[in-house]
C-alpha cells in the first residue's frame, strides 16, 4: 500500500535538493530525508518528478550525511530501485574501491618498496594434501611449516622472510564453521577472501602497526577518528604479562582510550592446544563515527567491526607450558570483503559490487521478486535471506570444485553436498526458482573472479558438469522432502506439538537425502525444533546394521552391495517398490 501522503513527501524533498546545503553534519536530517525518497517511487513520474532526478537527489542527500538508510528503502517499495536498472552499467562505474582496486592495492602495498613482501599466490580452498584441514580457513594454512619449523631447506618456504597475498577461505566445517550463520545476517560467508602480510623472523610489532596504520589511513583514506585498536590485556593464569610493547606503538597513531585491553579469550591467538602463538592486536572501524564506541569494542555490535587481525606469534606451546621462540613473526588477516563495505560505504558486505552480478542473475530466476536487503525477523518471507545465502554458496561451491573437491558423501565432500543442497531448497521453496536454476549462476562466478584467480574459467566446464550433475539428483528428492516436511508441520501443529521426531529426520536423512542441518533449518523456519539426539541414535543403529552386514557377507564369502539415499529415490520415483 502505498500512501498519498508520503508520495507528497517525496517530492516535496526532491524539490528541496537545491537548498540543502552540501556541508550539513545533521545525520539523523541525512538518514530521514533519503528515508522519505525511498517511498513510493512509482508516484513521482505521476507528479513531474524524473527517476533521473530522484537520482540526483538520492545523492545531494547521501552527501548531508545519514548512512544507515538501507532497511527504509526496503519499506515500502516491495524491492523497487531507486534507479533505474539501465543505470546500472553507470552506478558500477561510480565505484571508486572495487573489489578488484581493494585487493590489488593491498597486495601492491605490501610488495613494493621499502616493504619488499613477496606475493605468494592462494593456496586451493581446499587443500587436498593437507589432512588436517577440511578447507583453507585463514591465510596462514599455506605458512604453517615456517611457523612449526618444518620448511623443507631446500624448498621455497624456507626462503621467505616477508609474505602477502589474497586467500581464498572456506569456513564451513571443522573448528571454524559459519555455514549456519550464512544468510541470515549481512557479514557472514561460508567463501570469503583473507588479505595477509606476514614476516617470518624478520620485522616485528612496530612495522606491522606501522604498515597497517598507513595503508589503512594513508592508502585506503579510512577516517582515523573511527578506528580503534585492542591489546591483549596480560592473563595471570597463563602467568602473561600484558602487551604494553603493542600498547605503545599504537599510541603513537590514537589516544589512549582508543587503545584498549582485551583478555585472552579476544586478543591471545593460538594455532592449537600446542605449538606457535602469541598476543594479537585488533583494528576495530566504527561504522556511525562522531560517538565514543570504546564499549563496543569486541561487544558484537554489527556497527563497531573488527577489520584487521595483527598476530605477533612469539611463544611456543608445549605439554610443559609456553616458551618464548628464538624467532619471533607476524601474521595478519583482513577480512577482503568487510574492508570493501567500508570503502564503498555500505552497511552490509552483501551490498559491495562483487555480488550485485550474482543478485541479478537470482533475480531472473526468482518468482517472488528482487533482493531488498532485509535481515532477521524483517525478513519475514526469508527472501532475502535466501538471496544472500545463494548467492554466497555458488562462491564457495565455484571456488572448491575449482581446486579440485567434489561432492560426495564424506568429509569436505559431505560439505560441499549440504551446501549445495542448502543453496537449492533456498532457491525452489523460498524464491520459487525451477529446478536446475542453480548452474546458472556458476558463470557469473567466473566472470566476476577469474581475472584475480584464473582456475575459475580454466576449470569451468568441469564445475558446471558437477553443479547441474548433483543439482539434478537432488532436485526430485527436494520436492518430495518438501511435501513431507509440509504434511509433518501441518501434522505436529493440529497436535499441539512442536519437536520433529527424530524417526522422521532420518527418513528424512536416509531416503530423500537431507542433510541433518537443513532439516533443522526448515524447523526453524516452521517454529519447530528437531529431536536430534533419537535422530543419532537410529544413525547410529543403521551404522551398525551396515558393519554387522559387512561383517556377514566378508565371512560368507559375499560381496556387500550398498545404496545410497539419490539410487533409492531414483528406484522409488521409478515405480520400484521397497523391499524387506
Amino acid at each position: 500500500m502505498r500512501l498519498p501522503s508520503i508520495s507528497v513527501l517525496i517530492v516535496s524533498a526532491a524539490t528541496a535538493v537545491a537548498s540543502i546545503s552540501s556541508s550539513s553534519t545533521n545525520n539523523d536530517s541525512g538518514m530521514f530525508a533519503r528515508g522519505m525518497l525511498a517511498f513510493a517511487p512509482s508516484a513521482l513520474p505521476q507528479r513531474g518528478v524524473t527517476t533521473s532526478t530522484l537520482s540526483k537527489a538520492s545523492s545531494a542527500f547521501a552527501s548531508v550525511g545519514g548512512r544507515r538508510f538501507g532497511r527504509i528503502r526496503s519499506l515500502a517499495t516491495g524491492g523497487t530501485s531507486l534507479r533505474d536498472r539501465d543505470t546500472e552499467q553507470e552506478e558500477k562505474e561510480e565505484v571508486e574501491w572495487t573489489t578488484d582496486k581493494v585487493r590489488s592495492t593491498f597486495v601492491n602495498y605490501f610488495t613494493s618498496s621499502p616493504r619488499d613482501h613477496t606475493m605468494v599466490p592462494s593456496s586451493p580452498s581446499a587443500p587436498l594434501t593437507d589432512p588436517t584441514l577440511l578447507f583453507a580457513n585463514a591465510g596462514m594454512n599455506q605458512f604453517k611449516p615456517i611457523f612449526l619449523g618444518q620448511a623443507d631447506p631446500s624448498g621455497p618456504l624456507a626462503k621467505l622472510s616477508r609474505a602477502a597475498n589474497s586467500q581464498k577461505c572456506i569456513r564451513a566445517g571443522g573448528k571454524h564453521n559459519d555455514l549456519d550463520d550464512v544468510g541470515r545476517d549481512t557479514y557472514h560467508h561460508t567463501f570469503f577472501e583473507m588479505l595477509g602480510s606476514w614476516s617470518f623472523g624478520d620485522y616485528f610489532k612496530k612495522e606491522a602497526i606501522d604498515y597497517a596504520w598507513e595503508l589503512l589511513t594513508e592508502v585506503y583514506g579510512l577516517d582515523t577518528s573511527r578506528l580503534y585498536a585492542t591489546y591483549f590485556e596480560g592473563d595471570d593464569s597463563l602467568g602473561l604479562e600484558a602487551d604494553l610493547e603493542a600498547k605503545e606503538f599504537w599510541m603513537k597513531y590514537l589516544p589512549e582510550e582508543r587503545v584498549i585491553g582485551c583478555n585472552a579469550k579476544d586478543n591471545f591467538w593460538e594455532m592449537g592446544e600446542t605449538g606457535p602463538c602469541g598476543p594479537c592486536s585488533e583494528i576495530h572501524y566504527d561504522r556511525i563515527g562522531d560517538r565514543d564506541a570504546t564499549s563496543l569494542v569486541n561487544a558484537d555490535d554489527p556497527d563497531v567491526i573488527e577489520i584487521w587481525n595483527i598476530v605477533f606469534i612469539q611463544y611456543n606451546r608445549d605439554e610443559s607450558g609456553l616458551t618464548t621462540l628464538p624467532n619471533q613473526h607476524i601474521d595478519t588477516g583482513m577480512g577482503l570483503e568487510r574492508l570493501v563495505s567500508l570503502l564503498q560505504d555500505k552497511s552490509s558486505n552483501y551490498d559491495i559490487d562483487c555480488f550485485q552480478p550474482l543478485f541479478r542473475e537470482i533475480e531472473k530466476y526468482s518468482k517472488v521478486g528482487p533482493y531488498t536487503g532485509l535481515v532477521l525477523e524483517d525478513d519475514t518471507t526469508l527472501k532475502d535471506t535466501a538471496y544472500r545465502a545463494i548467492a554466497d554458496h555458488a562462491r564457495t561451491l565455484s571456488f572448491a570444485i575449482a581446486d579440485g573437491a567434489v561432492p560426495n558423501n564424506e568429509g569436505r565432500g559431505y560439505v560441499l553436498r549440504r551446501i549445495l543442497r542448502r543453496a537449492t531448497r533456498y532457491g525452489q521453496q523460498v524464491l520459487k526458482c525451477e529446478p536446475g536454476f542453480f548452474a546458472n549462476l556458476i558463470p557469473v562466478v567466473v566472470d566476476t573472479f577469474s581475472e584475480t584467480y584464473p582456475e575459475l574459467r580454466q576449470q569451468q566446464d568441469t564445475i558446471l558438469e558437477i553443479i547441474v550433475e548433483e543439482e539434478k539428483a537432488f532436485a526430485t528428492m527436494l520436492d518430495r522432502g518438501i511435501k513431507f516436511f509440509t504434511d509433518l508441520e501441518e501434522e505436529l501443529k493440529a497436535d499441539g506439538k512442536k519437536e520433529v521426531p527424530g524417526d522422521k529426520a532420518f527418513f528424512l536423512y536416509d531416503t530423500l537425502g537431507f542433510p541433518i542441518d537443513l532439516t533443522e533449518q526448515m524447523a526453524e523456519e516452521a517454529g519447530l525444533i528437531v529431536d536430534v539426539k533419537a535422530f543419532e541414535n537410529d544413525l547410529e543403529a543403521q551404522k551398525q546394521r551396515s558393519r554387522d552386514a559387512r561383517k556377514a557377507a566378508k565371512a560368507g564369502g559375499a560381496e556387500r552391495f550398498e545404496l545410497i539415499a539419490e539410487q533409492t529415490a531414483w528406484l522409488a520415483n521409478n515405480g520400484v517398490d521397497a523391499t524387506d
